[in-house]
């Protein structure tokens, strides 16, 4: 089950204001990637449902986030139905991301309090969003939807509305400045940052290294 609250899931996300996203088959490779997200001084992390042996991948994540990074909120990506979200969530999944809204998925996570950020791309999808509790939508894929211009017109007439940025492409103080400055509170990043042939190589202080870097593109962002 969650270790986390709701509302502590929605703090860390908007402190943070970074999700690194990864998904791996080897539930070894999951949990040190954890680890060294962790190492990275993020506290926040998405593994993506994907593959057939995904569940399996995320059960070792969760038991080695619980026994040895408390702080650490693992959460669970690419849900796209009510009945998935329940598996991660007895996994212990503390929020919920779908590429897409389903009105299911947000009720069962309303009901068991549990964080979904739903993938929206118009102001009707976010609107509907909202009315069922989403505090925080993931626009995906992020710089197809419009880009920053988008984030800043969007929140001209619904300023209370949060959004995720995830998709953003390049990946540098000056391209993180442009989403924080038209207004997204976040940006989730996989590839990016978890990057694939560090993961092959298993070099997991260069991850680290890696998340630490990028932390830091984002704080001076944020600031700029």
């Amino acid at each position: 089950m969650a270790r986390f609250s709701r509302l502590d899931v929605y703090r860390r996300l908007l402190d943070e204001a970074l999700v690194p996203i990864f998904h791996h088959a080897d539930p070894d490779v999951c949990c040190r990637v954890v680890a060294a997200v962790a190492a990275g001084g993020a506290g926040v992390f998405e593994f993506t449902n994907r593959g057939d042996q995904a569940i399996e991948a995320f059960r070792a994540a969760a038991a080695h986030a619980s026994r040895s990074l408390p702080e650490m909120v693992l959460g669970a990506g690419s849900i796209v139905d009510e009945s998935t979200a329940a598996l991660y969530i007895a996994q212990g999944a503390n929020f919920i991301v779908g590429p897409s809204y389903s009105e299911r998925v947000a009720r069962l996570c309303n009901l068991r309090r549990i964080a979904f950020l739903p993938g929206c791309q118009t102001a009707t999808e976010i609107a509907t969003a909202e009315e069922l509790g989403v505090e925080i939508v993931k626009l995906f894929p992020a710089q197809a939807a419009g880009g920053p211009g988008f984030v800043k017109q969007l929140l001209g007439p619904a300023p209370a509305t949060r959004i995720l940025a995830t998709g953003i492409g390049e990946v540098s103080v000056e391209s993180l400045a442009t989403w924080f400055k038209a207004g997204a509170c976040g940006v989730g990043l996989g590839r990016e940052l978890v990057q694939a042939d560090r993961v092959a190589a298993r070099d997991f202080e260069a991850i680290a290294r890696r998340v630490a870097e990028v932390r830091e593109m984002v704080r001076l962002a944020r600031t700029s």
